[in-house]
């Protein structure tokens, strides 16, 4: 009956982001000095955290996006931690223009991601004996943007 008025075919055609599912692919957490890492430490450890984005089309509006962060506490012998986590969604979008495809997989699906994967890894350190690592907000615009002009080669942006 809602066809008459036309209201199901408008919202047949409003563009659409759904999540089919989110899974762990692969995480490693390592302590290598453990025990001796787990006491008190006279200074606070240097910690680098490096984040990836990657997708692929698995079917005509189906794509698995991967949310990659790896990262360590301290260096050398001095490591308290290392991680690796990545983290995947697999995402139907629908009536989106292809031009506007990119970065909807590339800034908005791993931001929904992110939430998850922080967990992850905050859990991960505080089982591994230390507190919780809470990673800051990541701007998966700026990443995004960062990657086309390095895609474009223009490493002043880069």
């Amino acid at each position: 009956m809602a066809e008459g008025n036309g209201a199901t075919a408008q919202v047949n055609n409003q563009p659409q982001l759904n999540v089919l599912v989110q899974f762990t692919k692969d995480l490693s957490f390592e302590n290598p000095n453990a025990p001796r890492s787990l006491g008190p430490q006279e200074t606070s450890p240097n910690i680098s955290i490096q984040v990836n984005v990657n997708a692929r089309q698995l079917a005509e509006t189906d794509y698995e996006v991967s949310l990659a962060l790896e990262g360590a506490a301290g260096e050398g012998a001095d490591t308290l931690f290392k991680f690796e986590l990545n983290y995947c969604g697999v995402f139907r979008i629908q009536n989106v223009p292809v031009t506007d495809i990119p970065p909807v997989i590339l800034i908005e699906c791993p931001r929904l991601l992110f939430p998850f994967a922080r967990q992850i890894v905050a859990d991960s350190v505080r089982n591994g004996g230390f507190p919780p690592l809470f990673i800051d907000p990541i701007d998966f615009h700026a990443l995004y943007v960062q990657r086309a002009a390095a895609a474009q080669g223009n490493p002043a942006i880069a």
